[in-house]
């Protein structure tokens, strides 16, 4: 043969292959039948799930699905922290999915995950027992870590801080059991919270139902102010 017919030959084999790969794509590449969910979930449903990718699937076929852009557009899907995507046959997209772990309530409409990143939760209630902080936008990381070192400090008065504030010029705030609203100011916090704690042990402890809030930001001692009344009552440390 000559080598103008082998090249003729190779040409037409191509043609053909190319034509076989464009019926065969054609014959596979069907609308999406079936999409499953895979991975532990604790917080939110399947079903769920599936009612929020429904809109990012429509209209896609099997072959043509831009995956890597799915799987981006699916991790802006609430309570999602991670997304693995993969075609499985027959016309199945798998949808393989970590959840976020929700640690604390984050400035009403969010939560905290561990690294201290907040996400949307609705329209899924979250569980009721999350401490609740407050901070300017990107301070989540440090208002949870502060959360987690104070908290076993009053674990072993026997108390739980159930919210915790950070104000916009810095200053610290949080409460006690639901109750008492202590003021820790910006700065001397370790100081401040040693006075707290000899205060509470001493004498506060007891009449805590009666406590409006406890104010730090003094030299010496700790204001209370009582339910009731409209003046503050300074408790001096002893130091002066």
């Amino acid at each position: 043969m000559s080598t103008r017919g082998s090249t003729l030959g190779i040409l037409l084999l191509l043609i053909l292959l190319g034509a076989g790969g464009r019926a065969l794509w054609t014959w596979l590449d069907r609308p999406i039948e079936r999409v499953a969910i895979r991975g532990e979930l604790h917080h939110v449903s399947a079903d769920y799930l599936r009612s929020q990718l429904a809109p990012l699937l429509k209209g896609q076929t099997w072959l043509s699905a831009d995956l890597p852009a799915l799987r981006r557009r699916a991790r802006d899907i609430s309570w999602l922290a991670e997304v693995r995507l993969s075609r499985e046959w027959p016309y199945a997209l798998v949808f393989e999915l970590v959840e976020q772990v929700p640690v604390a309530r984050w400035n009403d409409g969010y939560l905290l995950n561990p690294e201290g990143e907040p996400f949307a939760f609705a329209p899924v209630e979250p569980p009721g027992d999350l401490p609740d902080l407050a901070g300017p936008v990107g301070s989540g990381a440090e208002v949870l870590a502060y959360h987690d070192r104070l908290a076993p400090r009053f674990e072993a008065l026997g108390l739980s801080i159930t919210q915790l504030r950070l104000e916009p010029r810095g200053a610290w705030r949080f409460q006690l059991d639901d109750g008492v609203w202590v003021m820790l100011g910006r700065n001397d916090r370790e100081a401040r919270l040693a006075r707290l704690t000899a205060a509470w042990q001493r004498q506060l402890g007891p009449q805590a139902t009666h406590i409006r809030y406890i104010d730090l930001r003094y030299p010496n001692g700790v204001a209370v102010a009582w339910h009731g009344e409209t003046d503050i009552e300074k408790e001096d440390d002893g130091t002066g």
